[in-house]
C-alpha cells in the first residue's frame, strides 16, 4: 500500500490518509466541501459545496498520477437529500461523458457544517 497524501497548506489532524493506492486501485476518502488549505467550508449554495468536494477528490487523484477518468465508482453524502438535483447536475458537469457508479447517500448533518462529502474509488491504468 501507498498512502496519498496532497500537499495542504493547514494540518489534517484526522487518522487517515486522503487516497490509499493498493492493488491497482485508488481509495480515495471522504472528501468534504472544506478547503483543505484554509479550513474555511464552502460559501454558497449546495453547488459551491458539491464543486468544492469534487475539486478535493481531484486533488487526491492527481497526488496518485490519475484523473476523474480513472474513477469508478463514488459516494456522495449530503446533508439533505432534497439537495440531490442541484449536486447530480455539478457532478454531472464534473465527470462529462464518463459515468462511474454512484451512490447517494441522505446523512443528516455532516462534520464542520459540510453540506457534501464524496468518497470515491479509482482505477490505475495497467
Amino acid at each position: 500500500m501507498k498512502k496519498i497524501i496532497p500537499e495542504y497548506k493547514k494540518e489534517n489532524k484526522g487518522h487517515y490518509s486522503p487516497g490509499v493506492l493498493s492493488n491497482g486501485m485508488l481509495y480515495i476518502s471522504g472528501q468534504l466541501s472544506k478547503n483543505p488549505d484554509t479550513g474555511e467550508v464552502a460559501s454558497g449554495d449546495v453547488r459551491d459545496h458539491a464543486a468544492l468536494a469534487l475539486a478535493n477528490m481531484d486533488r487526491v487523484l492527481n497526488g496518485a498520477g490519475l484523473n476523474r477518468n480513472n474513477v469508478v465508482q463514488c459516494r456522495i453524502y449530503l446533508s439533505d437529500i432534497d439537495m440531490w438535483d442541484e449536486v447530480n447536475e455539478v457532478y454531472a458537469e464534473y465527470f462529462a461523458d464518463h459515468k462511474p457508479a454512484r451512490c447517494v447517500v441522505p446523512s443528516g448533518k455532516l462534520h464542520f457544517g459540510c453540506l457534501v462529502e464524496i468518497e470515491a474509488v479509482a482505477e490505475v491504468p495497467k
